[in-house]
């Protein structure tokens, strides 16, 4: 390498210095930008937090308020306040320190939990009563009993059971208890009274005024099998009754044609009866119709004397 060189060969460095060559001006330093954070990644199956709206709030302390039922002096009997029930209500109920209210639930409901949302400051617990030695059957009574250890606390009850859910609303007084609290069931009697009025219309004779001698059983059953297929048919000479099966009021009622001479099949009136259709007139055919994909038919037809001695 020539002496006179005028450039250093920095040895160990990868940058080549000429002599000759003026000092590079000093750079200025470049303002750094700021990190800029990634939007945060959804995560599958978790809501985004949304805030709490007052007009929310509102409307779910009005419905609240609305939906829940207190004490009024014409619900008790004796010592117990008795509701109707109805699903959603919200009961109301007043405990006091050292007094023990009942929750009366109704006779043969079998309990199935019991959730309050201050299990801290309330003393909870269930028992029964009635049942005789087994403590089983309709006689036997669930009951829970619930006690606050101080005045002014509030929370809620529920309740379920195999037969419905109760919500109750807890509140503590310094002395005054409501001794205990228990259900009409409006719903229960409304349905008790439906069946026992079936229960009288199918016992009921299907007419009052048959003439038992001018009966008429000539009648034969032909055709499908279906569950609702009739069990007999007969006339007085005026109108035409079509047996059933008991199990018909289950199900849906098979529609009635009459069939005429040339087979044209005629939508006829009729009264059901218990498990009876009552015609208000004979016919010598007749087709009982029921489906849509597959349609069972049977058929309802009169022998006439000539056929019967043929027979």
């Amino acid at each position: 390498m020539n002496r006179n060189a005028k450039s250093i060969l920095l040895i160990g460095a990868v940058t080549l210095v000429a002599a000759d060559t003026p000092p590079a001006a000093p750079t200025t330093a470049q303002p750094v930008s700021p990190a800029i954070s990634p939007a945060p990644m959804p995560v599958p199956g978790l809501e985004p937090h949304h805030p709490v709206s007052p007009v929310d709030l509102r409307t779910v302390a009005a419905a609240n308020r609305a939906a829940t039922l207190a004490p009024i002096p014409s619900g008790f009997v004796a010592a117990v306040q008795v509701y109707p029930f109805s699903d959603g209500v919200v009961y109301r109920a007043y405990a006091a320190p050292g007094q023990v209210t009942d929750i009366m639930l109704q006779p043969g409901e079998v309990l199935g939990a019991v959730a309050s949302g201050d299990t801290a400051r309330w003393v909870i617990g269930d028992t029964t009563s009635g049942g005789g030695g087994s403590g089983t059957g309709e006689a036997k009574r669930s009951h829970i009993l619930v006690k606050p250890f101080s005045a002014g606390l509030a929370t809620n009850l529920v309740v379920t059971t195999d037969r419905r859910t109760y919500h109750i609303a807890l509140s503590s007084t310094p002395a005054t208890a409501m001794s205990a609290l228990s259900w009409t069931y409006p719903q229960d009697q409304l349905l008790a009274i439906q069946r026992a009025t079936k229960e009288a219309e199918a016992a009921a004779p299907v007419s009052s005024d048959i003439d038992l001698t001018a009966l008429h059983f000539d009648y034969v059953i032909s055709g499908d099998s279906p569950t609702w297929r009739p069990l007999r048919a007969f006339d007085d000479g005026r109108q035409t009754y079509i047996e059933f099966p008991a199990a018909l009021g289950q199900g849906e009622a098979p529609p009635l044609f009459l069939v005429g001479p040339k087979g044209e099949a005629q939508l006829v009136n009729f009264r059901l009866r218990g498990h009876f259709y009552v015609v208000d007139r004979l016919f010598d055919e007749a087709e009982l119709r029921l489906g849509l994909k597959h349609q069972d038919v049977v058929r309802v037809t009169r022998i006439t004397a000539t056929e019967a001695r043929r027979g």
